[in-house]
């Protein structure tokens, strides 16, 4: 099957925004409401209590639904 250089050109556009549309939309869900999720992801116990850290680790996983599962 062949191309013109035109069929090239919006293939490929149309390719790199379906995969633009991808990574825009899982970069939604790990910045979350108001970047909860990336603290989740980052959070380190530090000079916090272990009631603390626990405490602070359950308010940020219930933003974090894909690591908030039985299967995770």
């Amino acid at each position: 099957m062949r191309c013109t250089d035109e069929d090239k050109t919006t293939l490929g556009a149309y390719m790199l925004r379906e995969e633009a549309n991808h990574w825009w939309k899982n970069a939604r869900q790990r910045i979350g409401a108001g970047g909860v999720v990336v603290e989740f992801l980052e959070l380190k116990q530090g000079n916090m209590t272990v009631a603390e850290y626990t405490a602070k680790f359950e308010s940020l996983s219930a933003f974090s639904p894909y690591y908030n599962t039985p299967e995770a």
